[in-house]
């Protein structure tokens, strides 16, 4: 079963840096897509 830990918001920022940093490794960017895809959804329901 898989594990419903979703990544917290300091963390989501902190990868959303090493995103837009064009001076960062492919591995660290790999992470940082990584721990965005497992943000709790920012859609909000009408």
């Amino acid at each position: 079963m898989a594990a419903k830990n979703q990544t917290g918001k300091a963390a989501a920022q902190a990868a959303s840096k090493v995103l837009r940093d064009g001076r960062t490794s492919k591995e660290s960017k790999t992470a940082a897509g990584s721990a965005l895809s497992q943000t709790p959804s920012r859609r909000r329901g009408k």
